[in-house]
């Protein structure tokens, strides 16, 4: 299992790999949320994706719109 600490506030943050829900699909927030990201970054929001590849492709848009972390 990959977990790292989250230094704002001390939670631990799972790797979508070991998310027992992560094949689950994507949740409302999930798709929301890529939607606007892929517009700021000028592509098409993916559809169909699990909550695992969901959050992914979030964390991938954010570094790409300068959203990240």
């Amino acid at each position: 299992m990959t977990d790292r600490a989250n230094a704002e506030d001390g939670n631990t943050i799972k790797d979508p790999e070991d998310w027992t829900t992560g094949d689950e699909p994507a949740t409302g927030a999930q798709e929301s949320y890529l939607r606007t990201l892929a517009s700021e970054a000028r592509e098409e929001a993916p559809e169909g994706l699990s909550k695992a590849d969901a959050s992914r492709k979030i964390d991938e848009l954010q570094e790409r719109t300068g959203r990240g972390r």
